[in-house]
């Protein structure tokens, strides 16, 4: 790996962000014993640091999801464990700046357009189109996409040609919103579909946005010097 320069990663020791609270972070800490890595937290049992067992040159950082994607592109954190979907939407350029080290098995979700049943011409992103540009004609307004993965959704809505909509962002149930009259579709992460079809809801045939899972992940931005380098290869082994 080429050491980075722009990080805040100035301790010595590497860091590594991982989950601080909610079924992520049980399965993190399940994974990460599993490869023989228990996670130890350093004084009380709700503070936010801790250490690697037998590896005393990792310093753990307890955040949220979405701060770990923050961490990762600053370089405040040479590793950490969220979902592809938080590192895609945080990062336009992900690839340039972080490396995926390893999918871990967990926390596995499909980002997908969502569209109501009773659309029933609507089954494709093109269909979605042409459709929002008759309901601009009909009621002078485009139609509204609630979600709360608004970098992703603009990135494939324009993949796809999709230009009549306007994003509302989700800061609750994502799936509710077309049932109160916030939105007329979504994009949100599923894994077996039930809620959407609990909410009148399905997924277009080519709406698939991303297929999401925890990662083990690199930061391209943190500084590393050649023995945090071996420290990560090390850790990155264990989950081969």
């Amino acid at each position: 790996m080429s050491t980075g320069t722009n990080g805040n990663t100035s301790t010595g020791k590497l860091v590594w962000a991982l989950p601080s609270k909610g079924r992520l972070m049980e399965q993190c800490n399940t994974a990460l014993a599993a490869a023989g890595l228990k996670v130890v937290r350093a004084g009380p049992a709700r503070g936010y640091k801790g250490e690697i067992d037998g590896l005393p040159g990792v310093e753990i950082n307890f955040v949220s999801s979405g701060e770990i994607a923050q961490f990762l592109k600053s370089g405040t954190a040479h590793l950490g464990v969220t979902g592809e979907d938080l590192i895609r939407e945080t990062m336009e350029d992900a690839d340039a700046r972080v490396r995926f080290l390893r999918p871990l098995g967990f926390g596995q979700a499909d980002v997908v357009v969502a569209v109501p049943d009773c659309w029933l011409d609507v089954r494709r992103m093109a269909d979605l189109e042409e459709m929002s540009l008759a309901y601009r004609r009909v009621h002078g307004r485009r139609v509204r996409v609630a979600t709360k993965y608004m970098n992703l959704t603009r990135r494939f809505f324009a993949h796809k040609g999709v230009t009549g909509y306007r994003i509302v962002e989700s800061l609750g149930a994502t799936e509710g919103t077309p049932a109160a009259g916030l939105a007329e579709l979504i994009v949100d992460i599923t894994t077996t579909g039930a809620t959407l079809k609990a909410n009148g809801l399905r997924t277009l045939d080519d709406g698939l946005l991303l297929k999401s899972q925890a990662n083990l992940i690199a930061s391209k931005a943190a500084s590393w010097t050649p023995e945090l380098t071996a420290l990560e290869q090390q850790i990155t082994a264990r989950f081969s």
